[in-house]
Parts: C-alpha cells; structure tokens; sequence
C-alpha cells in the first residue's frame, strides 16, 4: 500500500469506502419518538422521556440522580450558578478547549483565569493551576480533552487545599474513568453535551452530574425558571431560565445510552490498535492518557505530529489524510487567540469591564498554542468500524510518511 501514489498527488485514494455514519440510529430512535409524538406530552415537565433518561443517566455513573437540560454550553453556567460561582470570582481554565468552557464563565459574571495543558494529555496542567490560584479563585474546570482524564487526584489535592469547588467538563469524556468512577463524579459537579458531534447525541441537550444532591436542587432551580419541585407552579425562588430539554430529546438518547457499552467497548479496542501501531512511525505520537485513567471515552482520536521527525508538518499531513478518505475534524484553537479576547468590545454587551482580567492577548501558555498547531483530530467515526476499518488510518501515515519526499517541504 505504501507504494502507490498520494491521492493529492493523482493517485487512487487509500480508502474509497466511507467510515460508519455519525450519528448511529436504528428503529429503537424511531420508536420512542413516536412514542413521543403520540402521547402529545411533548413538553418534559408533562412528560416520562427525560425523567426516565436522567434517572439512566444517573445510574451510569452511580449518582442518585441527574439534570437533563438543552445543551453542553447551558450546563456549565448552570452548574456554576449551583456551586455558588458569579461576580468577582476568579475560574482557572484550560488554554485549550472549546470556548463554551469559557464563556459559561462570564456568563456568571466571574472572570476566567487561562493556564497552560500538560503536553502529554492536553489536559489542564495541574502545576500550572497551582500556580494561578489567588485570593480570588473560586473554582478549577478540568476539561477531560478527547476523553482523556486531567489528573483529578492532583487537581482535587489543590481543591481541597484552597477551598475551591471543582466543575469537570466532560463534553468529550462519555464513558470515561478515573480510577474506575465515572467522570463528572471526581469534582463537585460534572458536565455532559450531547450536541451532535459527541459520543451520545439528541442532536444538542446536555447533563449534569454531582454527588452533592443539594448542588442538583439547585441546577434544576435555575434551570426552571426558579421553581421547586412540589411547589406551586407559578412560584418562582431563583432568578432562573428556561433551560429544560426537550420529550423529542430524552427519547433519543434513551436509545443513544442503551447501545452506548458496546459502542464503547468497540472504540477502546480500535483506540488501542492505533495507539500502539501509529506510534511505530517517525514522528505519530498518540494522545497521552494517565495510568489512573482506566476508561477513554474517545471522542474523537489525537496525535500529535512531530514535523522533524515526520518530515512534513501537520496541515501538509492532514490535507493528505482527507485526499486518503480518512475523516478529520479540527483542532481547537488556543482561547487566548480568539477574536472575542482580542476586541475590546467582545464582551458587550453583557459585560463591559475588564477590571482584572487577563491581558488574554499578551498570554504566552506555549504548551496548548503548540498542540492546537500540530494535533490531528480524526473523527470517532474512524473508530467505529473494525480493526481493519482502523488499521486504514495507519495505512495510510504509513503511505503518506513513504511518499512525504513528494509534497512540499515543510514552511
């Protein structure tokens, strides 16, 4: 194989045969939307669907119960607004994640205090955290980057040391686990995003997990326009919104969740082979996982390319792959290189202050500004299929690595 031509170069791509579809759905979808439509309790406060899939959701990572709410981005604020975060509060943020990381931040009127990721994981670095913790912090969000666990014994330590309160984001980290427990359960609170992109979907939606039931009772408050369960309807304690999921929502990923070990199962086991044998070639070097994480979730499968060693650099290398027919999504930026930090008016209008905050544009947090250039994503479609299905990725490095003389040198 690794002796025909590139596909950009005028050759006969790698791989013709498309990776399985994302999102999967089968007739067990169907039924529980028609289920829906037909019990005309569409609305979840009238409904069975997102009561049943908490209460599964909640059994999946041994919690009482759980908070079903719109979306991943919504979880956040909400959960910060339980934990007591909001104005003045300093939150210590990974440099590399999506920006709803962030922004859930000042949504709550705290201010976002950027640090460095460990090179290895991509995950926050907790010695960088150590280091960022002032007479102001408040909270500590580890974001479990592509499944894989930020220390969470380290970042606790810290915790507790400081009096902090520890929100894990765990958008990419269905499934996985520290020390056996499931994530979202390590902190004082976990959030889930089941957008579509993730490893369980309902097109959007998202969770929350807490071994605290009173930081539950709170996010559902806030998430209901401030009511109470078993009060008056039109009582309203909190200065809440409406952020409740959908009946069409929770039937979905009632499905999504019952096929999710088997999906799960399939990915470790596709995730394992391209670990150990894409780290055979010059300069592939898969995402580093920490000996207590004993359950990758894998949203979507990471290496870091090392341009020396390979001998093209990461864009040059990932324009190949797609022409190969192996599927890649992108990379995160560094927050601190997004617009909305380099505009003054970025914030506006709701907030319009940036009295101790960051100068985010002059931050130099090299670690994630150098893994968000030479990352590659591959999307968890490539891990879906067999080992075959996987083993085409390697193929076609190999291919690539083989023929690397024939591209453009590296810039």
């Amino acid at each position: 194989m690794t002796g025909s031509t590139l596909a950009l170069t005028g050759g006969a791509p790698l791989r013709s045969t498309p990776y399985p579809e994302w999102p999967t759905a089968d007739d067990r979808e169907r039924e529980l939307l028609l289920e829906v439509l037909d019990s005309r309790r569409w609305w979840a406060t009238q409904g069975t669907k997102v009561h049943q899939f908490e209460s599964a959701w909640a059994r999946f990572h041994g919690a009482e119960t759980s908070l079903a709410v719109t979306n991943g981005s919504h979880t956040l604020e909400i959960a910060l607004l339980a934990l007591g975060v909001g104005e003045g509060d300093e939150v210590i943020v990974p440099n590399w994640t999506f920006v709803a990381t962030v922004t859930a931040v000042l949504m709550v009127n705290a201010i976002p205090v950027l640090v460095d990721v460990d090179p290895d994981t991509g995950c926050i670095d907790p010695a960088a955290v150590r280091a960022a913790v002032g007479p102001r912090t408040r909270a500590i969000i580890p974001v479990h980057i592509a499944g894989s666990v930020a220390d969470m014994d380290a970042l606790t330590a810290i915790a507790r040391e400081h009096g902090l309160v520890v929100l894990e984001d765990c958008a990419h980290a269905h499934g996985s686990t520290w020390k056996g427990t499931p994530v979202g359960m390590l902190g004082d609170a976990g959030s889930y995003s089941f957008q579509s992109s993730k490893l369980m979907t309902g097109g959007e939606g998202g969770a929350i997990v807490s071994r605290h039931p009173d930081v539950l009772a709170a996010a559902r408050s806030f998430s209901d326009c401030g009511r109470r369960p078993g009060e008056w309807f039109y009582s309203h304690y909190l200065l809440g919104g409406n952020y409740r999921m959908t009946e069409w929502q929770g039937a979905v990923l009632l499905a999504q969740l019952e096929r999710f070990p088997a999906q799960q199962e399939r990915r470790a086991r596709n995730a394992a082979t391209l670990n150990h044998e894409l780290a055979e070639i010059p300069g592939i070097h898969p995402q580093g996982r920490h000996a207590s994480c004993t359950s990758q979730g894998n949203y979507c499968y990471v290496v870091r390319v090392d341009a020396d060693e390979f001998g093209l650099d990461r864009d040059t290398l990932r324009e190949a792959l797609l022409a190969e027919g192996i599927p890649l999504t992108m990379a995160y930026p560094p927050l601190s290189r997004l617009d909305l930090f380099a505009d003054p008016q970025g914030f506006a209008p709701r907030i319009r202050s940036r009295a101790r905050m960051q100068d985010f544009a002059s931050l130099c947090l090299p670690v994630s500004e150098r893994l968000a250039d030479t990352t590659l994503w591959f999307t968890t479609s490539v891990l879906m299929g067999s080992q075959d299905d996987a083993r085409d990725v390697v193929r076609a490095v190999a291919k690539i690595h083989a023929h690397r003389g024939e591209l453009a040198p590296r810039g």
